[in-house]
């Protein structure tokens, strides 16, 4: 059983995804109250979590922003929940929550469906510096 730290969210990525590597990147560097942690879909921890919320990755293709006794969501609203956190001009993203989930996760899928044609793929998920190393899940 993987120990989650206490008050943390945590974000659950494609490990392999070049796209989502530098979206991890970017919420580590907008992250100023140090509210995340993240694990990537391939990894042990990931992969636990996936298994205790009994979600069907197969079928969701998508980003999991987990609130650990609270919640889950999956792409788009995944997205705005975790920019929402960053505070400063980032609260201009939450413009995008009037829309259908049906039409933000059209385009969130679109992307998706997509991303290691336009974006590459790694051979395998990225290792974090030592300095990030704090920052993710085994």
């Amino acid at each position: 059983m993987v120990d989650f730290p206490k008050n943390k969210k945590i974000i659950l990525f494609d490990g392999i995804c070049n796209l989502c590597n530098d979206a991890v990147l970017k919420v580590i560097k907008n992250d100023h109250k140090n509210n995340f942690v993240f694990a990537a879909l391939q990894s042990k921890s990931g992969k636990e979590i996936i298994n205790n919320l009994k979600i069907d990755v197969s079928k969701i293709d998508s980003i999991i922003f987990y609130e650990p006794g609270v919640a889950y969501n999956i792409k788009s609203t995944a997205a705005l929940k975790i920019m929402k956190d960053f505070g400063g001009f980032w609260f201009l993203t939450q413009i995008f929550g009037i829309l259908p989930i049906s039409i933000r996760d059209f385009i969130y899928n679109y992307i998706a469906k997509n991303r290691y044609q336009w974006f590459g793929k790694k051979e395998s998920c990225m290792i974090p510096t030592p300095e990030l190393k704090a920052k993710f899940l085994n």
